[in-house]
């Protein structure tokens, strides 16, 4: 849930939602992806806008991590999970997600499985699997969440470095991105104490 929503990001940047959970951040990322209706207001994702062209924005937006939904099944392997990639995503292949791991920084033995990668392995993972479809955008929520301060620089600049290949990067954190990364900053405030649960608007908007 999400309400007073103002952005406008360029091509190629990086969009950072920062708020306390309960904000609305993740589902502000879903609606911008195509993924979550929306009950008021537009988007537009390139020539598209939604919610009239949610098929072609869903399209153009891949979406990394965003939730326990929409997550790498931490069980599986590396290997199992490029696999995968490239069974589910048309014309992916697995040079494109080895390149794509180039591209983030990432090199790790196929049999490691996404939990054992750690939350900034994982989220980095998740980066590479989706900048190998060749999105015009990519979702990644969380990015940073339980991070050291050493995993924390990792992640932003495996997402710096995905940004540089022009694509849009729409992210999620509790907390503002380091102060020194070019990125869209914007702060989702906690909900007006007005809209109470059982709001038909905000039920319509999940």
């Amino acid at each position: 849930m999400f309400e007073n929503v103002d952005l406008d990001v360029p091509a190629g940047a990086i969009l950072v939602v920062h708020g306390a959970a309960g904000t609305g951040r993740t589902c502000l990322l879903l609606a911008l992806a195509g993924r979550m209706r929306l009950a008021s207001g537009a988007v537009r994702v390139g020539a598209h806008v939604l919610p009239d062209d949610h098929r072609e924005v869903r399209r153009t937006v891949a979406v990394a991590a965003a939730g326990p939904a929409l997550a790498l099944e931490p069980r599986l392997r590396v290997g199992e999970l490029i696999a995968e990639r490239t069974w589910l995503a048309p014309g992916v292949t697995t040079a494109a997600v080895r390149a794509a791991l180039d591209a983030v920084g990432l090199d790790v033995p196929g049999t490691l499985t996404a939990e054992e990668l750690g939350t900034a392995g994982s989220a980095r993972l998740a980066l590479a699997l989706s900048l190998a479809e060749r999105p015009g955008a990519i979702v990644l929520d969380d990015l940073d969440r339980d991070c050291t301060p050493g995993q924390r620089r990792e992640v932003w600049a495996a997402a710096r470095q995905v940004a540089k290949t022009g694509v849009t990067l729409l992210t999620g954190s509790a907390r503002p991105a380091p102060a020194e990364l070019d990125t869209v900053p914007f702060e989702l405030p906690a909900l007006s104490t007005d809209r109470l649960p059982g709001d038909p608007a905000q039920e319509e908007a999940r």
